[in-house]
C-alpha cells in the first residue's frame, strides 16, 4: 500500500522526481526521500542545508528538496528555521526518519579485522556504549555515508564505517553489526518542501507551519497562544527566533495539528488582526513515528 502511494505520488508530480538533500548518497536523508517519494527518487547530494534551499528552490535543477528541521535527542537545527522563512519555498509534508547506526564493512572483513572506524562525529557519538567494547581508533569524518563509500573505495580490510542500511546496500558492505546506536528511540523529522507552482494541494491535511510575530505589547503572544488554543488546534512546536535589527525582538515558528482545514483557517483569520506579520510555509499531513 504504500509503494503504490509513493507510485502515485511520484505520478501526481510528473514522473521521474530529483530533489535536494543534505550530505551523500547513502546518507538518512536519501532514506527519508525514498520513504517519501519513494525508491526511484533522484537526489541530488549537497555539502550544506544552505545549498539544498538553493537548489530545491531552482526549477531547472530540481523538483524540491529534504531538509532535517530537528531530532528527538539533539534539539532544532535552528538555522534551517532561518532558511525556511528566507526562501518562498511551501512545506508539503515531513517524515519522522528512526535514526538506526549501523557497522559497516568489506565482505568476509571480522570483527578482529577491524582496527579503525570512520564516520561522522554525532554517529559516533551515538554510538560509543557499543564501540567502547573495542579497542578501535575512531575517526571523525564529515558524512556517514561517504565514510562508507570509502571503505567500499579502498577495499580496506581493518577500516570500518558507521552508516544506514541503505550505504550499505549502495556500496555493497556488509552490517557486521546492525543497529548499534545507544539510544533506540532517537528521530530525526524532515521537510519535504518545493516550490510553490509544484506544491499540490495535500488530501485530508492536518498539520501546518506557520511564522507570525506579534507587536511586542505586554501579553500579546498570550492573546496569540489563547485563540489556537480556543480553536481546538494543538500547537506541536512553539520556536522563537530574534528578528534581525530589532530590540530582542522575536518573531516564532509554530508547527500546528488540527482535524480539518475548515478548523485551520478560522484559527488563522483569528490571529490575523493580533499579529503583525503571519506567513504560512505549508499544510500537509501529519508525519508517522514508526
Amino acid at each position: 500500500m504504500e509503494n503504490q502511494k509513493n507510485t502515485e505520488k511520484n505520478e501526481l508530480l510528473g514522473g521521474s522526481i530529483a530533489v535536494s538533500i543534505q550530505g551523500y548518497e547513502g546518507s538518512f536523508h536519501q532514506v527519508a526521500a525514498q520513504q517519501f517519494f519513494g525508491k526511484n527518487v533522484e537526489v541530488i547530494p549537497c555539502a550544506t542545508f544552505r545549498e539544498v534551499v538553493k537548489i530545491a528552490g531552482n526549477k531547472k535543477e530540481s523538483d524540491g528538496g529534504v531538509m532535517a528541521i530537528e531530532n528527538s535527542i539533539a534539539g532544532s537545527i535552528l538555522p534551517n528555521y532561518n532558511l525556511l522563512q528566507k526562501s518562498n519555498l511551501q512545506v508539503v509534508g515531513e517524515i519522522y526518519l528512526q535514526i538506526k547506526q549501523n557497522l559497516l564493512v568489506n565482505p568476509g572483513v571480522s570483527l578482529e579485522d577491524i582496527r579503525e572506524v570512520h564516520s561522522h562525529p554525532m554517529a559516533i557519538q551515538q554510538c560509543l556504549e557499543f564501540l567502547d567494547k573495542y579497542d578501535w581508533k575512531l575517526i571523525e569524518t564529515e558524512d556517514t555515508a561517504l565514510s562508507a563509500k570509502q571503505v567500499h573505495q579502498h577495499r580496506s580490510k581493518h577500516v570500518a564505517a558507521i552508516a544506514s542500511k541503505l550505504a550499505a546496500e549502495l556500496f555493497d558492505l556488509h552490517m557486521i553489526a546492525p543497529n548499534i546506536h545507544t539510544m533506540k528511540n532517537n528521530y530525526t523529522r524532515f521537510l519535504i518542501i518545493q516550490r510553490e507552482e509544484l506544491a499540490k494541494k495535500v488530501e485530508d491535511a492536518d498539520k501546518a507551519s506557520v511564522n507570525f510575530h506579534t507587536d511586542h505589547s505586554r501579553g500579546s503572544l498570550a492573546r496569540v497562544l489563547s485563540k489556537i488554543a480556543d480553536g481546538g488546534i494543538n500547537l506541536s512546536k512553539l520556536q522563537s527566533f530574534p528578528i534581525p535589527g530589532s530590540d530582542w525582538q522575536y518573531s516564532f515558528h509554530a508547527d500546528m495539528e488540527f482535524e480539518s482545514i475548515e478548523q485551520f483557517n478560522q484559527v488563522i483569520e483569528s490571529i490575523k488582526p493580533i499579529t503583525a506579520g503571519l506567513k504560512v510555509y505549508g499544510v500537509y499531513k501529519k508525519g508517522k513515528t514508526v
